[in-house]
């Protein structure tokens, strides 16, 4: 068995507080110490869900209806619910390991729990890779959203620079407490965007010489479907999925951490309901033809408007993927230091350096890999499938089972979470190689532009 206080006094930094019991430390200290805690201790379930929204409905459903033209109507609204409701669950169990073993700050952490030092360093590496490409996806989907507003003859570059300015700025609050008031302008400005796709594709559709009934969609994948086009579609449905990433981190700011499944359920039951929504009519309406980002496709006048009030939510929940990285950066480096909780000048100075370098990695990540479904494909493949998936999977079998394996529950749950390790394991290898065939594909095609490219893709 898992001896919870044995292992615990070893494992992670030297919880700060005992740094209280040191006589060496000094009243300004202890106040510093004190403030920190209560920043970063002020996060209910209600602002935990908001923060998983604004981490998760994002590029995610921009990309979805482009999956459903791929895999068609029917596997299309399987793989949202059904990937989804796994979400749901491994999610799940990441909150009860975090309840059980409340040193837990991040996943890097919960490596160091289930494999030792090199646990560790191994998904602290893999976490960084992922939060970094993902808020450069944001800058990528920032930069096609200026171009396309503006329809300037701009380098694209120049609004990639724009881009990466905005989401520095947004990346300040280090606290996702304060990231939470944010979050309520990103939801709003997603769930419009959509909406006014969805009513204005329906409205073309409904115009159009055949009607609704003269789109081409089908309820089947599309001729023709390659491994690489199947498994790249799957990804991007993965990657909208992939809040359970940063869960620990957002579950560390708890003041009642036992009321995580609330914030679980209302985000996943919100997240399948509006992909699938979002997937099935955008397909429905446009057909074929549907373009990824699915904003693109609703014409030149709308997908301006809608490009423009989704703008929040690019640059906010891309901004929140700078600040997890920048905490589990900033926690690392000032280790042990009251400097860590970023309410003194040499928190806040070393805070903003640390979002800069950050933000200048994700503008170069955005101008290397310009085009949007593969980087999304990318990012599930290599790290959402560990996250979401094995990573969680593994933990039940080590810490969350209780009792003989054979004990009708376990046998049942032992086996659905042996099929998520399976799954997560496919998506890891097979993703990823379908991943690489279509981006040397489409450089070989010539059909994306090039790196550091005037031409957003």
């Amino acid at each position: 068995m898992y001896d919870n206080k044995k292992d615990a006094d070893h494992i992670g930094p030297e919880p700060i507080s005992n740094m209280m019991m040191d006589a060496d430390i000094d009243d300004r200290e202890k106040q510093i110490y004190q403030g920190g805690m209560e920043k970063f201790s002020r996060l209910g379930w209600k602002r935990l869900t908001i923060v998983l929204i604004v981490e998760a409905v994002a590029l995610g459903s921009l990309s979805i209806p482009s999956t459903f033209a791929t895999l068609g109507m029917v596997a299309g609204v399987i793989c949202c619910v059904g990937i989804g409701l796994i979400a749901v669950y491994t999610s799940y169990i990441i909150g009860q390991v975090k309840v059980k073993f409340p040193h837990i700050s991040d996943y890097p952490e919960a490596g160091r729990l289930m494999f030792g030092r090199w646990g560790y360093e191994i998904m602290y590496i893999m976490l960084a890779l992922e939060l970094l490409l993902s808020a450069g996806s944001h800058c990528l989907t920032g930069t096609i959203a200026w171009t396309n507003i503006t329809g300037s003859s701009v380098c694209a570059v120049v609004f990639g620079v724009v881009s990466a300015v905005i989401l520095f700025l947004f990346a300040i609050p280090p606290s996702f407490s304060e990231m939470a008031i944010l979050g309520y302008i990103d939801f709003a400005s997603i769930i419009i965007a959509i909406g006014i796709t969805i009513i204005g594709t329906g409205v073309e559709a409904h115009n159009s010489a055949g009607g609704l009934s003269g789109v081409d969609w089908s309820a089947w994948p599309k001729e023709g479907i390659t491994f690489a086009d199947a498994f790249i579609a799957l990804s991007n449905i993965i990657f909208a999925y992939s809040f359970a990433l940063c869960q620990f981190s957002f579950m560390d700011e708890m003041h009642t951490p036992t009321d995580f499944p609330k914030s679980i359920w209302t985000l996943g039951l919100a997240e399948i309901f509006i992909y699938t929504i979002t997937g099935a009519l955008c397909y429905a309406f446009i057909g074929q033809d549907v373009q990824s980002p699915a904003l693109l496709s609703a014409g030149s006048l709308l997908s301006r408007i809608a490009f423009g009030i989704a703008l929040p939510v690019i640059f906010i929940s891309g901004s929140i993927n700078t600040v997890v990285l920048g905490r589990l950066i900033h926690g690392r480096i000032f280790e042990g230091s009251t400097t860590r909780f970023i309410n003194t000048k040499m928190g806040w100075a070393t805070w903003l350096v640390l979002i800069l370098v950050l933000t200048i990695l994700e503008f170069v990540v955005a101008e290397v890999i310009p085009f949007f479904d593969d980087l999304l494909s990318v990012i599930s493949s290599l790290f959402v499938s560990g996250f979401t998936f094995y990573f969680p999977a593994i933990m039940w079998f080590m810490f969350i089972r209780e009792g003989s394996y054979f004990k009708p529950k376990n046998i049942a749950l032992g086996l659905l979470n042996l099929a998520i390790l399976i799954i997560g394991l496919v998506v890891l290898g097979a993703g990823t190689y379908a991943s690489v065939v279509d981006i040397i594909n489409s450089y070989a095609e010539g059909t994306v532009g090039g790196v550091f490219s005037c031409t957003a893709s």
